[in-house]
């Protein structure tokens, strides 16, 4: 499943800071497809915390958000328009400071991407 989220509302960081991710819920990533006003890594490890979805940078290292109320492991598939709260956490220049999330589309198909942003010590033998 491939979930397209929309943060923004982060008007301490910045009143027209925003990010466009796409969380591939399958290899439990996400990667970074537009940004302005908020300075986020190209990609990163998707982290199921309860109900919540938290984002970690790549080496899982940095807790950069948590989605708050965005659970992609419950038997429904998140749907289109779903919104909640988007903390940002340390690791980010204001912690604690609130935005918001909604999910712009959902692709409930697995798909296995011909070249993948993600680069990790998986795969790492597959970037050169």
């Amino acid at each position: 499943m491939r979930i397209t989220v929309h943060l923004d509302t982060f008007n301490a960081l910045n009143p027209g800071a925003f990010a466009v991710l796409w969380c591939d819920h399958d290899a439990g990533r996400w990667s970074r497809e537009g940004h302005l006003g908020i300075d986020i890594p190209e990609w990163g490890v998707l982290r199921d915390d309860g109900c919540d979805t938290v984002l970690e940078d790549a080496m899982c290292t940095c807790t950069l958000f948590a989605l708050e109320g965005l659970d992609l492991t419950a038997n429904h598939c998140p749907h289109r328009g779903e919104d909640g709260v988007a903390l940002n956490r340390p690791g980010m220049s204001a912690y604690g400071t609130a935005g918001h999330w909604s999910v712009q589309c959902v692709d409930p198909v697995s798909v296995h991407a011909e070249h993948s942003v993600f680069a990790d010590r998986a795969d790492s033998d597959d970037v050169r």
